[in-house]
């Protein structure tokens, strides 16, 4: 009976009491009272129970659609749900985990769980499911009916009944056959990962390793880097920068204690550049090596010996007690360098001139400057002979600033065209007439007047300016011969001499610079006469005779200036190509007064003959002298007898007054 149906019995039990309690009108007013008492106890209670009647319903109501919508959720769960009972028999189970099993969902009620579970994880199930009191999560094999076993994961948890006795066991289970292939390709590809990075542990150990290597021989290399900045390669010695950098310090030491001096010595080897030509590059480096190491020797430990280059070598003496300290140390090095050097078998002697600058002397500041007059005081060593020593003083300094001056005004007298050329005639002697032109330079310097080359070619030389200049006054000389030739047709000029120096033999293009010349002057090479001096012949032998042998095939003349005066010997005079001997007018100006140089200018002329080559006598002053070289059948003459050198506007004149002696 619902409770509309329980409603409407109440209201008609109520109807039958109402009639019987007209019925019983005729009772006692206490009986009726006491009837309608109950009876409104029993209405009081009938309506509580219809009250509680219509909550039960709505509750019954509640719980049935809580239980459909249970059974939805059961059944359309997307995981596999079973209910069990204590012994594993299926008592519900929804579609999903009937679409698990491979099972019509029907059939699997009333079933055994273990039928579905593999046979080697029966044992497994059995001991969960007797054991297990609370949630437990584990997985099993599933046999699904007429499929593949598939792993499965497994959430089982208990049933209990009002009285909480356990009545059954809730699945859910769980397909993980994706899960453990995916946790498979994870673990293979972890493995895979544990190799790689296996794999590149060891190569970035090897890499490491090979860093590692590369630091310390970058270590080594700016090490070695390190010491060849401040050391010289062949020697193992200290070079320029080392030393002007513990010169520095001696400098700086200076300025705070009075009392401390010091010295720089400059060491120049004399005529090593024959030595290395001679015996090869390769024995001259081991020859500087025996310099450095005897060098070392003359010294002290706190003192600092370093080569700067070449053959030069300097060395810093620290806290001496006065120059005689510097001396001692300088003829020591003397001594040291006297004794032969013995390189494969073979014995070297050289000496040395050496410069030696004070720090007392000047009140230094910089430490180029040091080393700046103990080169200047070197190099008046070498002035003053070679093989010494020599100190700086003050005029030393005033000199070197003048010749300073002098290197300045000259490249400025190149820029402005303050070179000049002056001509000598060459008078035959056999017939009075002029042959032919020396060539002779000239600075015409605005404030000195004009200057003979002794006063520049050094310095020319010494700076390389000397390869410009002689290239300049080479053609300048040729173009004007061949300008006189053109214009004098009929006279008998044939010869312009010009002075080639040592330095241009080390051009290296010096042939083609002359056939140059030559071809753009228009001048015959045979009209030519290039003077060089015996030491060319001294400094350069071999290198020199190739060369001139060069210049005697193009029809090149060549002639040896100042013959007589330098220190070549007459076998090295007979392989060169020359076809003219000066002799030097040291030797004509007496020539008349003293029979010695009478003597010694006809050897030099049957010399000279006998080589079958021609002489021209230099500084002709007088007639006697032109008469007495005549009888010796000089061939050519060159003086003030005849003419001063002229500028080309007076030689001009000259050759158009056509003069004969």
């Amino acid at each position: 009976m619902n409770a509309d149906g329980f409603s409407q019995y109440i209201e008609k039990l109520r109807l039958q009491v109402n009639e019987l309690l007209q019925r019983s009108e005729n009772k006692s007013k206490l009986e009726q009272e006491i009837i309608t008492e109950a009876f409104e106890e029993l209405h009081t209670t009938v309506e509580q129970v219809l009250t509680l009647s219509q909550e039960l319903e709505l509750t019954r109501a509640s719980l049935n659609k809580e239980r459909r919508r249970y059974q939805d959720l059961f059944e359309f769960a997307p995981g596999a749900y079973l209910v069990t009972n204590t012994a594993g028999k299926i008592e519900e189970a929804n579609h999903a985990a009937a679409t698990l099993l491979h099972v019509h969902q029907k059939y699997l009620v009333g079933k055994p769980l273990i039928l579905f579970i593999t046979q080697q994880d029966r044992q497994l199930f059995s001991s969960q499911i007797n054991n297990s009191e609370q949630l437990v999560n584990w997985e099993i094999n599933i046999q699904p009916l007429g499929g593949k076993p598939f792993p499965a994961s497994v959430k089982l948890s208990a049933v209990y009944d009002e009285n909480g006795d356990r009545i059954g066991w809730r699945w859910l289970l769980c397909n993980i056959t994706e899960r453990k292939q995916s946790q498979e390709m994870l673990r293979q590809a972890y493995d895979e990962l544990e190799i790689r990075v296996a794999e590149r542990t060891a190569e970035l150990i090897k890499a490491n390793q090979k860093l590692l290597t590369e630091i310390t021989e970058r270590k080594r290399a700016e090490s070695q880097l390190l010491h060849l900045a401040f050391h010289d390669a062949l020697t193992g010695l200290p070079n320029r920068a080392s030393f002007i950098n513990r010169l520095r310090h001696a400098i700086n030491y200076s300025k705070r204690h009075s009392d401390y001096l010091f010295a720089v010595l400059f060491i120049d080897l004399d005529r090593f550049k024959v030595i290395n030509d001679s015996l090869g590059h390769h024995k001259g480096d081991q020859f500087l090596l025996a310099i450095a190491s005897r060098l070392e020797l003359c010294v002290r430990s706190i003192d600092t010996a370093a080569r700067l280059g070449g053959d030069e070598f300097t060395i810093l003496l620290e806290g001496i007690q006065d120059v005689s300290d510097a001396i001692k140390v300088a003829e020591r090095i003397e001594q040291e360098l006297k004794l032969p050097f013995e390189l494969e078998g073979q014995e070297i002697f050289t000496t040395a001139s050496i410069g030696i600058a004070l720090s007392s002397t000047v009140n230094y500041e910089r430490p180029e400057d040091v080393l700046r007059d103990a080169d200047t005081a070197m190099y008046r060593a070498k002035i003053l002979g070679r093989a010494r020593y020599e100190l700086f003083n003050s005029n030393m300094y005033a000199n070197a600033l003048a010749k300073l001056q002098l290197e300045t005004d000259l490249r400025r007298a190149i820029e402005h065209s303050e070179l000049r050329v002056y001509y000598q005639p060459i008078v035959s002697l056999t017939t009075g007439c002029i042959l032919g032109f020396e060539a002779l330079l000239r600075w015409e310097h605005p404030e000195r007047g004009l200057l003979s080359p002794a006063d520049f070619i050094p310095i020319a030389e010494e700076t390389g300016l000397i390869f410009s200049i002689g290239k300049w006054v080479l053609h300048e000389a040729c173009s004007q011969m061949q300008a006189w030739r053109t214009s004098y047709p009929s006279n008998s000029l044939s010869k312009i001499s010009v002075n080639l120096s040592l330095k241009q033999f080390y051009q290296p293009d010096l042939i083609e610079q002359i056939g140059q010349i030559l071809q753009s002057t228009g001048l015959n090479a045979d009209s030519l006469v290039l003077d060089i001096t015996e030491n060319v012949i001294v400094e350069n032998g071999d290198r020199v005779i190739a060369a001139l042998s060069q210049l005697r095939e193009m029809g090149i003349q060549l002639s040896i200036d100042d013959f007589g005066t330098g220190y070549s010997s007459l076998g090295r005079l007979y392989n060169f190509p020359i076809s003219l001997l000066k002799i030097d007018r040291s030797f004509i100006s007496s020539i008349n007064t003293n029979s010695r140089d009478l003597e010694i200018v006809e050897i030099l002329v049957t010399l000279a003959h006998k080589l079958g080559v021609d002489v021209l006598a230099e500084g002709i002053e007088t007639k006697e002298q032109l008469v007495l070289l005549r009888k010796l059948n000089c061939e050519y003459g060159q003086g003030h007898f005849f003419s001063v050198p002229l500028n080309s506007s007076a030689a001009e004149v000259l050759i158009h007054s056509n003069p004969q002696w």
